[in-house]
């Protein structure tokens, strides 16, 4: 009901400024009185509109409440409006009085389709609930909300509690049922609703039956006296008009005839009876209603004057408009009133007419004259199923719009008699004479302003009218003293309400059926049924007189498991027509069609329950925001048992032979030993390994038999390893004085717990040349050579483990001689070129470059070319004060030495810049020859060692994949497949090599779809497209098939990152990067359990701890499913694909021969006596003849066809069809585009499989025109989407035209029809639809949406789009803007969709750019496009990084690098502006920001700025230095040490302002310079008022 001042007004004055409930609202006295009667008992308010009732309310709610609190009580409050409008206003007038949780429902939040769930969280969580009546008897009769939770039903506009209405049925079906009853409040203005007059035994008679039904007394003050003042009452005026003399008898009989005729067709049509003429029969009848209605409006024309727009001009006389009958007498009196009104644009007036038709052309009318132009029109209906009513949310903005005043006129129905408060309201016309005493106070209570006027409209000399008027006042009074005089203290008299016979009870729930919900529920289930937007699945009712009574036949559409059911019989059709839906629900539910809540069953499989983890896991699993904690799998292959052997054993051997593109590099071939026999995918395996720039090393692994070792062999192969791989990537030495820890020699002790049984292997240098390529040689001199070099740093390190050299040449000797004194041995001169050596003081290898004769230790230390200034002299000096070495020979030679470095990721090419490789200059150093160890090793094992890190990653992932194939060919017999294969389909994208995945992917999800949608379809053959669909959606989602792959443990094989060199070990190698188990797990494998599980953004994934443990994208193992499925595919074919979805556990069928026979036998019944030329055209344009005539009439044949008596349609074939022409048009892309992006091939996929394409290729080959329908609107689409196609050949401007869906499905439909009458023959349907898919896209001529091709090209250029969405009408207008940086684009548009809009507006601005030189190719690399920084992903726009080791461009004095903590370094920056006075006058408030200062924090934030003020995006130039001293970044918790010195310049064109360019600090990383110069670009933004950086 409707609110007065003292309630609904104070919600738009007090809302934002009170706090104090209480306070908020002062009730009046009557208000009090009917407050004090409703808190002792159930109490219907009788007031006047506008008294405030609601409020009354609030006081009851606030009133239970708090004894619900005192009692610690948990119950609802039910608040009940019968309309949509009158819940959101009751729900903001509750909401804003009381500090409740409250919530509105109503159908168009959804509320219909939640479940128990649903319901059950909502009753939890809220205190008062306002809903319309038909949710709450929805709910209750699904049993999904009960009467017990509830302490209190308000009914708004109670009188409407009769007959039928939801009102009632609650009352009726559930209240006077319920043990435990909620107390009750009515509201009403006119408690009696009966139409025409009402005497005082009517009025009492109803009102007792209202108070019988409601379980509650009426009541009402008898003083009005306070409410006359309070509640404004409206002046009552009548307005006369004319008679009507006009009635149009020649334009009546114009119009007669004309539909005679058309009548006349459609009966002639009526007598086709042959099936194949149906189709032409509704063609022809849509074709003949369409030139009726053409010439009725030619007949309208015809009988108006010649320039009838004229009657809209100002200078137009409506009287003589009326005189000639053009407009009736009582719309000019209606115009007359509205000129009464004059120019004011304050008016608020409601025009109530009877008809919705009448609303809409009468607001119309209005709109058009001119002289009115200053009153704005609007008009007002129910959402009833009539082509001219409004939706709710069309409603609500017509409402808002008249209270707001933007509407002065708003023709409504009686959907606004009720309830609405508009408190500005200042006139109420009663255009139509309101046919109840309900009516006439409702609409009255309307007119709100002090003032107010109620027109009411009466025609002259009417004595019906006027009669009707005097005794709905006379009622108005009767219903008034009736109310008034009723005794508080009388019983209510009981009307016992019988259980109605038909009703049908769920036990397991309550749920409820009767007699007149079940027509309704009826038609939900056949809704749920498939259908389009030119069929809509509904039932069909066919009665049948047997002498006095009535019985009705029920048909289902054609896709429903039932059929048929013939009724009980009833009295009259209505209750025939319930009787049968009744019994059919029955019948529904226990064939499971309906659930036990009685709504129709949504097809969910139930999949295996052999996956052991709990609920929490299950519930999101297989999405990309979710992250879950995984193990690692290891490969057994390079398992050993031998570590704890002293004897000697046989080992495996494989021969590894480098070889590289360049003709004068060369590496020495190695052996890798282990326990196990490799399979031959690894043991002949080839791996290509990246270097820089061109160089590319291809590895070839070998089998070359079983090799024994002794002993002694053993132990110095071990030694030789842990020396070389600790010594090349790890460390020699452990602890140092600077660390307080004694330094000690790591091979002097003993490394057992290096050598792990899970990781047992060696890998030993051969003799080169090797005169048999099959043969293997170990290079024991060089082990050995090493062992000696090993023996001798442990004989002459210190206790402390340092090292000081001793004199055991004459000083003077050695500068004479050639020869050099290492620290084990003296080398002639020319011996040192390219020796091995290690630094005995720092335990690095090293390979000499050259002998510098004219430099000594005595020589100016070569600091001089560091990025740091030396504050050494000598080299002397620098190692007697940095390592406490005396040089015994300090005259002798320096070696020039190549410094050894960390292994790198040699699997995938490197990263170009500029389209050349970055290559990193030569790094060396200076050293005396007395500190390094002479090591008899060729320096082509040395460069070897650089290779083995990559390749031992790959060859460990091959042998995964192979265990892998093993584990699943140990179940069923498979064909071989190659481990590369398998390998690749267990690689995700973040590994960052030159295959993962993705292809395999999106070939393994056409497979998986085709191979379950023909399962499906041969194995259950009642079930309709739509269940069908939904048990292929569960099937191949990636939440069952995360359960599929986790079931079958594929997560551990997974390869999720990157290949990082440094954290790999061989046996024998100490991590110097360890990274400990957090997670609390002792196995290598997580449980799958919910606390492993996050959707936590700073989660880095792919980074394993030393347990294995890693953190993984869920849908990663869906993925992998999907790869696994498409590389068996590839590698033997459907049949193994098949069977491998059997071992995973998916529910496939392998050879279906049964299976086909029987769908071709049920195809065959549609086409018993087929005629021999029916389909021969048909066949002839897709040169294919079909066996079974059936599958082909049952492909044309559109749904529609099912309103004729059909019994089949396309729907199951196009099932079938669009997984069809999935797989085979994505096979053919992937086998002939090998070499492009998968982000391309999925575009190419999804520009072919599409309905749109697939309907091009029905109209090119005219497919359409054996398409069986009986869709007028179909008929006319297909021949516009045909003119289009014929016409058009721009891409874009064809978009603009919707294409038909059938057209599209009906070529499905035959793929699915021609694979079961070739039973699964893809070969056969491919040779048939090659040629008319033909020509098949391909990259070259691949093209984009305008939007996405837009959206590409300015993430690719670094520009924003900003987008703006009106709507206009029935259109939707887009506006986007794109900032340039000299100019602002716009691109607009208007369509019907807003999807075409955005199309057409980014088409506009795409042709701009082009004119102005900016675009780029079709598709972009996503490994290019994106880099990860910190949490999120950023653009890398434009950084060009240069190496730079000898030029000094630092001009930094100290060692140590600051931090930024304030703006002060803002006075070194230098900035470009190009500020024009007129942009500096229209500067806007600055947006204000926050910036983040850890990693990735200050671009992010920039990058944010940039979007929201539609700059382009700011470039880098980074610079990079290296310096032999270690250097101090930062201070305190945030110092860093480290050797490499990066500094950033960032630029930035700010439109209409000018470039700024401006640089960083230097810092110790290339992203952290970036941080820092973007850091500095925010400031000074802040400081020239581009932005406001918050003090938080």
């Amino acid at each position: 009901m409707d609110e007065s001042s003292n309630s609904s007004q104070e919600i738009s004055t007090e809302k934002a400024n009170s706090d104090d409930y209480s306070e908020k609202f002062q009730p009046r006295s009557y208000q009090k009185k009917v407050f004090e009667v409703a808190r002792r008992g159930n109490t219907i308010a009788v007031l006047p509109t506008g008294s405030g009732k609601t409020m009354i309310a609030v006081m009851l709610i606030k009133e239970i409440v708090l004894s619900l609190e005192i009692n610690d009580e948990k119950k609802l409050i039910v608040f009940l409006a019968p309309t949509v409008n009158l819940v959101n206003q009751q729900y903001e007038v509750i909401e804003f009085h009381t500090n409740l949780k409250v919530k509105q429902y109503f159908g168009a939040l959804g509320v219909d389709e939640w479940d128990l769930k649903g319901w059950n969280k909502h009753v939890q969580e809220q205190d008062v609930m306002v809903m319309t009546p038909q949710i709450l008897l929805d709910a209750l009769r699904k049993a999904f909300f009960s009467l017990n939770v509830v302490t209190l039903m308000v009914f708004d506009e109670c009188h409407r509690a009769t007959g039928n209405h939801p009102y009632a049925k609650i009352m009726k079906e559930f209240y006077h049922k319920s043990a435990n009853k909620p107390k009750i409040f009515g509201m009403t203005a006119s408690p009696v609703i009966k139409k025409g007059v009402s005497s005082d035994i009517d009025c009492e008679d109803q009102i007792s039956t209202l108070e019988s039904l409601l379980d509650a007394k009426a009541y009402t003050v008898e003083d009005k006296t306070e409410i006359e003042v309070f509640v404004p009452s409206a002046t009552e005026v009548r307005r006369y008009y004319d008679p009507n003399f006009f009635f149009h008898e020649d334009l009546k009989q114009k119009l007669e005839s004309s539909r005679c005729k058309a009548a006349k067709v459609c009966a002639e049509n009526a007598r086709v009876s042959v099936i194949t003429e149906e189709c032409e029969l509704y063609r022809t009848s849509f074709v003949q209603c369409r030139n009726f209605l053409e010439e009725v409006v030619h007949i309208f024309e015809e009988s108006l004057p010649h320039e009838y727009e004229f009657f809209f001009n100002m200078e137009w006389d409506p009287l003589n408009a009326t005189k000639d009958g053009y407009i009736s007498p009582k719309l000019y009196e209606l115009v007359q009133i509205f000129q009464s009104f004059g120019g004011s644009k304050e008016l608020l007036c409601l025009i109530f007419v009877e008809r919705i038709i009448a609303a809409k052309v009468i607001e119309r009318f209005m709109r058009k004259l001119q002289y009115l132009s200053h009153l704005k029109v609007s008009y007002l209906t129910g959402g009833s199923a009539s082509v001219d009513a409004l939706t709710p949310k069309m409603q609500k903005k017509a409402l808002d719009s008249f209270r707001c005043g933007e509407v002065n006129l708003l023709f409504t129905t009686d959907v606004a008699e009720e309830g609405i408060h508009v408190a500005n309201c200042s006139c109420v016309i009663r255009f139509d004479l309101p046919k109840t005493v309900r009516s006439y106070v409702q609409s009255r209570g309307r007119a709100r302003q002090t003032g107010s006027q109620y027109i009411l409209m009466l025609e002259r000399e009417n004595v019906e009218q006027r009669n009707l008027l005097y005794e709905m006042m006379r009622s108005e009074n009767s219903m008034t003293d009736s109310t008034l005089n009723r005794d508080r203290d009388a019983s209510i008299s009981k009307v016992w309400y019988i259980e109605e016979p038909n009703t049908y009870f769920v036990d397991s729930t309550g749920a409820s059926v009767t007699t007149d919900s079940s027509v309704s529920l009826i038609y939900r289930y056949c809704e749920k049924l498939p259908g389009d937007m030119y069929f809509t699945p509904k039932p069909k009712f066919q009665y049948t007189l047997s002498g006095e009574l009535y019985e009705c036949e029920l048909t289902l559409p054609s896709s429903a498991l039932l059929k048929r059911i013939v009724g009980s019989k009833a009295n009259n059709c209505h209750l025939a027509k319930q009787l049968v839906c009744l019994e059919a629900c029955k019948k529904l539910h226990k064939l499971g069609l309906l659930t036990d809540h009685l709504l129709p069953s949504d097809e969910e499989p139930i999949g295996d329950d052999s996956m052991k983890a709990d609920e929490g896991y299950l519930s999101g699993a297989g999405t990309t925001k979710r992250k879950e904690l995984h193990g690692t799998t290891i490969a057994g292959a390079l398992s050993g048992s031998w570590g704890s052997k002293t004897d000697g054993f046989s080992l495996h051997a494989y021969r590894i032979d480098f070889s590289c593109n360049q003709d004068d590099e060369f590496y020495s071939a190695f052996v890798l030993l282990v326990e196990s026999k490799l399979d031959d995918d690894v043991a002949k395996s080839e791996v290509e390994l990246f270097l820089v720039a061109d160089k590319l090393v291809k590895s070839s692994i070998s089998p070359c038999g079983q090799l024994l070792l002794d002993a002694k062999q053993v132990k110095n192969a071990r030694n030789f390893q842990e020396f070389f791989f600790n010594g090349l990537f790890g460390k020699l030495f452990i602890g140092s004085k600077s660390s307080g820890i004694q330094r000690k020699f790591m091979l002097k002790e003993d490394n057992k717990s290096l050598w792990i049984s899970s990781n047992m292997y060696m890998l030993l240098p051969l003799e080169t040349p090797m005169p048999i390529p099959e043969s293997v040689k170990i290079d024991w001199r060089g082990i050995n050579a090493c062992a000696s070099a090993i023996e001798f740093v442990k004989e002459h390190l210190l206790k402390d483990g340092e090292y000081y050299p001793t004199r055991s040449h004459d000083e003077a000797e050695c500068k004479g001689s050639d020869v050099v004194n290492l620290a084990n041995t003296s080398v002639p001169l020319h011996g040192l070129k390219d020796m091995v050596v290690l630094a005995i003081h720092t335990g690095k290898f090293y390979s000499v470059l050259e002998v510098r004769t004219e430099m000594s230790a005595e020589s100016s230390f070569d600091g001089d070319i560091d990025a740091i200034p030396s504050t050494y002299m000598s080299f002397r000096e620098y190692f007697n004060n940095k390592y406490g070495i005396s040089l015994q020979y300090p005259g002798q030679p320096l070696l020039r030495l190549k410094q050894s470095h960390n292994a790198h990721n040699l699997l995938a090419k490197r990263k170009t810049e500029g389209g050349t490789v970055t290559e990193k200059a030569l790094a060396f150093v200076h050293m005396p020859a007395e500190l390094l160890v002479s090591i008899d090793v060729s320096i082509d094992v040395l460069k070897s060692f650089y290779l083995l890190p990559s390749l031992m990653h790959r060859l460990e992932s091959l042998m995964l994949a192979v265990q892998l194939r093993d584990e699943i060919s140990s179940s069923l017999n498979f064909c071989y497949i190659s481990s590369s294969l398998i390998l690749e389909a267990l690689t995700s994208r973040r590994c960052c090599e030159d295959f993962s995945l993705e292809r395999l992917e999106l070939l393994g999800d056409s497979v998986l779809k085709y191979v379950v949608s023909y399962t499906l379809f041969l194995k259950y053959p009642k079930k309709h497209e739509g269940q069908l669909s939904a048990r292929r959606s569960f099937a191949t989602c990636n939440s069952t098939l995360h359960k599929i792959g986790t079931n079958r443990k594929l997560q551990g094989y997974i390869r999720d990152g990157a290949f990082d060199p440094r954290r790999w070990l061989a046996p024998g190698q100490r991590s110097l990067r360890p990274v400990p188990c957090m997670c609390g797990v002792d196995t290598s494998d997580v449980p799958l359990e919910s606390i492993f599980v996050t959707a936590d953004t700073k989660i880095v994934v792919g980074k394993a701890c030393d347990r294995g443990h890693r953190w993984m994208c869920s849908k990663t193992i869906s993925d992998c499913v999907e790869a696994l499925v498409g590389a068996y595919y590839v590698g033997g074919g459907l049949t193994t694909a098949v069977m491998l979805m059997k071992w995973l556990g998916i529910d496939a069928e392998l050879e279906p021969t049964s299976l086909i026979d029987s769908a071709i036998f049920n195809a065959s019944l549609w086409c018993k006596i087929p005629e021999v030329n029916a389909f021969q055209l048909l066949e002839s344009k897709l040169n294919y003849c079909f066996i079974t005539k059936g599958l082909v009439l049952e492909a044309i044949t559109h749904a529609s066809q099912q309103e004729l008596g059909l019994d089949y349609c396309y729907q199951r074939l196009e099932f079938l069809g669009d997984s069809v022409l999935d797989l085979l048009i994505t096979c053919h892309l992937f086998q002939h585009h090998k070499d492009i992006d998968p982000g391309e091939l999925t575009d190419l996929r999804s520009a072919s499989v599409n309905n749109e394409n697939f309907a091009k290729v029905a109209v090119k080959h005219n497919l359409h025109q054996h398409l069986q329908h009986s869709s007028g609107l179909l008929l006319e689409q297909i021949k516009e989407y045909k003119k289009f196609v014929s016409n058009s050949q721009d891409y874009y401007s064809f978009q603009r035209v919707k294409c038909p869906k059938a057209l599209g499905d009906l070529a499905e439909s035959i793929a699915g029809a021609i694979l079961i009458d070739t039973k699964l023959n893809l070969d056969e349907v491919w040779r048939i639809f090659k040629p008319l898919l033909s020509p098949i896209v391909t990259p070259e001529k691949l093209e984009f949406p305008p939007f996405r091709e837009l959206n590409e090209l300015c993430s690719h250029c670094g520009y924003f789009i900003k987008e703006t969405c009106t709507e206009k009408e029935e259109a939707v207008h887009v506006e986007l803007l794109l900032q340039l940086e000299d100019i602002l684009l716009k691109g607009e548009a208007c369509d019907k969709r807003k999807k075409a809009a955005k199309g057409q507006a980014a088409l506009h601005l795409l042709k701009d750019l082009e004119e102005r030189g900016i675009s780029h190719s079709r598709h972009v690399s996503r490994k290019n496009l994106e880099i990860e920084v910190g949490e999120s992903f950023i653009l890398d726009l434009d950084v060009n990084v240069h190496r730079q080791t000898t030029e000094k461009e630092s001009t930094t004095s100290s060692s140590k690098r600051g931090r930024i903590t304030d703006d002060s370094f803002l006075r070194n920056s230098t900035v470009d502006f190009a500020l024009s006075h007129d942009s500096a006058e229209k500067l806007t408030p600055p947006v204000v920001i926050n910036i983040t200062k850890k990693k990735g924090g200050p671009r992010s934030t920039l990058y944010d700025l940039c979007k929201r003020m539609q700059w382009p995006m700011p470039t880098f130039n980074s610079t990079e230095q290296q310096s032999r001293s270690p250097v101090q970044f930062g201070s305190g918790s945030e110092s860093r040490i480290g050797f490499n010195i990066f500094a950033s310049k960032i630029k930035l064109h700010v439109p209409n302002f000018g470039a700024i360019e401006l640089s960083g600090e230097e810092t110790a990383d290339k992203k952290s310079s970036q941080d820092s110069a973007a850091l500095t670009m925010l400031y000074e933004l802040g400081r020239q008022g581009k932005c406001a950086i918050s003090a938080t």
